[in-house]
């Protein structure tokens, strides 16, 4: 059972990534954050995956007595949480001072190009490349047979990822998850304004997208969570990045549907410093800024082919920098 969330904290999740593949980091991350309190952990849409996670968790379980949903990540349609990025790297000049490789956040670049498994698709090579080389593809790994899929995982709660102009097919995932009678403990909605569209969106075209949705899930009479995505997918891991996302839920946070208030997209450690203190979500999602700052130790052990929990004074360290990443939200 999911652990009763205290009244004077914030709500938790830690974002695997949509179509992060890396199993070993994963399963590493999870134990470490399972450790550290979080209250959901949100991975990809796929079973050796969600295995991953759940040995991590039990793990953590067995020892910090925390016990985290495992939330899965689902989309009805294209979207820039379920990508990856790719380059040749034949055509990169022998004299490039390799920002991609600098930037990229799981060691996922080398010489050979960019390790699928270990992309998450964060987008922060794609903009740091002078020639312009890298490009991103779809990596969705919910998109084929998501009935089957749900069957087979079982998950606590499930994200959709939608886009405000995407009711209809929004329409038809929930219709997938009805009728395939998964039990589910949250539905998390995560929608974002898109400024690539021809048309500026504005914060109450969201919300009035978000109330549509709303009213289609409804009658599954499940709770709800709101994650308010101020930045998706940025890539850009600098602290003001957490201005827009404040900014958003500012906006619209108090007009949202009934249910809790998530805030996601360029969250970090200072997100908490923009925030009015009478004025808090229920919730805060991290993904990049919370992996970025264990890579360096999972990798480490990874090297020697070795989880880190096997490590104790390693995997200590990083459940300790993990707790100072969170003490804010945890004493809040």
């Amino acid at each position: 059972m999911i652990k009763t969330k205290n009244k004077n904290d914030i709500w938790i999740k830690l974002i695997c990534g949509a179509s992060n593949e890396d199993t070993v980091a994963i399963e590493d991350l999870c134990a470490i954050y399972t450790a550290a309190g979080v209250d959901y952990i949100d991975v990809a849409a796929e079973e050796s995956i969600v295995n991953a996670a759940k040995k991590g968790i039990e793990w953590a379980e067995k020892i910090y007595k925390n016990s985290p949903g495992l939330m899965i990540s689902i989309s009805d349609g294209n979207d820039i949480h379920f990508r990856k990025a790719k380059f040749d790297p034949l055509r990169c000049p022998p004299n490039c001072p390799r920002p991609c490789e600098k930037v990229c956040p799981t060691f996922a670049i080398d010489n050979s190009g960019i390790k699928e498994n270990k992309c998450y698709g964060c987008g922060r090579c794609i903009s740091s490349c002078p020639l312009n080389l890298i490009s991103e593809y779809e990596y969705n790994l919910s998109k084929d047979d998501l009935a089957s899929t749900l069957q087979k995982i079982k998950p606590d709660a499930v994200e959709i990822h939608t886009e405000i102009n995407r009711l209809d097919s929004f329409t038809k995932v929930v219709g997938i998850l009805k009728s395939s009678e998964t039990k589910l403990d949250k539905i998390s909605i995560s929608c974002g304004l898109n400024h690539s569209v021809k048309k500026s969106q504005e914060p109450e075209d969201l919300l009035k997208a978000l109330w549509e949705r709303y009213d289609i899930l409804n009658e599954l009479n499940i709770p709800l969570i709101w994650q308010l995505d101020g930045r998706p997918m940025s890539g850009d891991l600098a602290p003001t990045t957490s201005r827009d996302t404040v900014k958003l839920f500012e906006r619209i946070g108090s007009d949202l549907p009934p249910g809790l208030i998530q805030l996601a997209g360029g969250t970090n450690e200072k997100t908490h410093e923009f925030l009015k203190s009478n004025n808090l979500p229920d919730g805060i999602a991290f993904g990049s800024a919370a992996r970025k700052i264990m890579q360096p130790i999972i990798e480490s052990a990874h090297n020697n082919n070795k989880r880190l929990y096997e490590y104790p004074e390693s995997m200590a360290l990083a459940i300790k920098k993990a707790k100072k990443f969170l003490e804010p939200w945890k004493s809040s």
